[in-house]
């Protein structure tokens, strides 16, 4: 679980920097007329990489997971 909240959050600042970098490469050109479609096609494909990080961060804990650590808890317990 904790490997899928990393690569969450390493998508959600990947996204975040990718974006803010082409911003401003584009403000810095006269290009408008082809950039402003091209920063909606960014903008979408950043803000997608950016839910999908948000949501494998605030994902909850498998199942599977939950039993391993009772498990551990139990016998700690009993030693």
């Amino acid at each position: 679980m904790e490997r899928s909240r990393t690569i969450g959050t390493l998508l959600m600042a990947v996204s975040a920097i990718q974006m803010l970098v082409f911003t401003l490469g584009v403000l810095r050109r006269s290009y408008l007329a082809v950039a402003l479609p091209i920063l909606a096609a960014m903008g979408a494909v950043c803000g997608l990489l950016f839910w999908v990080g948000y949501t494998m961060t605030k994902m909850e804990p498998e199942l599977a997971e939950l039993d391993r650590e009772e498990e551990a808890e139990l016998q700690a317990i009993s030693a």
